[in-house]
């Protein structure tokens, strides 16, 4: 079943007078409860498309549609809604806060959500327990390997039980042995859990746990394989 519909989107923005185009004309769909991964050249506009399907930028042209939402027209209120809902974004330098511990970086994105403490705890609980880290709960990043680190955002990202999971390079900061066991963990997200995923990477071992690899080259999608 289709979750993600591009109609031929569009991407613009200016650099002084210079009009850029990271994204032209581009069609793509994206099925519900895959493991998606996008590839290309610096500049070939994988994460302006990672940002447009998070809601956080906005396409200059086209359509975009998730789940039946057509998210390229709603207001900024009802998007910034729908996105604290339906996206959850893991970053390559994991962006915890250094103040707060694994627990509280994992809660913060549902204090947006009018739920109750104890729900908050039991959501928590179960994203750290999911990503393996829940005997470091009360650690601060500091305290934290790259590996932890990234499965404290993981879980972080999960724990609102979002429609999308976004991944921007996830193993891109960490070792090869750690990075595996991060793409397993997003793996066993996607085949147990159900979870679609959409993650930006430059290196090609990642797509090995993918089933679609697509490929852009200057705003345009080159090249689909399905493994």
């Amino acid at each position: 079943m289709t979750l993600i519909e591009c109609k031929n989107v569009t991407k613009h923005y200016y650099r002084g007078t210079e009009q850029i185009t990271p994204l032209k004309n581009l069609n793509l769909t994206i099925d519900r409860s895959s493991f998606v991964a996008l590839m290309g050249p610096s500049g070939s506009g994988k994460t302006t498309l990672l940002n447009l399907i998070a809601g956080i930028d906005r396409p200059s042209e086209g359509e975009l549609n998730i789940e039946g939402t057509p998210i390229h027209t709603l207001g900024r209120n009802k998007l910034a809604q729908w996105r604290s809902e339906h996206i959850g974004y893991i970053f390559q330098l994991y962006n915890l806060i250094p103040v707060l511990t694994a627990y509280e970086n994992v809660e913060l994105p549902l204090l947006l959500h009018s739920i109750s403490r104890k729900e908050r705890h039991q959501r928590v609980s179960h994203a750290l327990d999911v990503v393996g880290i829940s005997d470091r709960y009360e650690h601060y990043p500091r305290q934290l390997s790259g590996g932890q680190e990234q499965r404290v955002a993981i879980a972080r990202a999960i724990v609102t039980n979002p429609t999308i999971l976004l991944a921007d390079e996830p193993t891109g900061d960490l070792d090869l042995e750690t990075g595996t066991s991060i793409m397993d963990l997003l793996k066993e997200l996607q085949t147990n859990q159900g979870q679609t995923i959409v993650m930006v990477t430059h290196d090609p071992r990642t797509t090995d746990w993918a089933n679609t690899v697509l490929h852009l080259e200057k705003g345009q999608l080159i090249e689909q394989v399905t493994t």
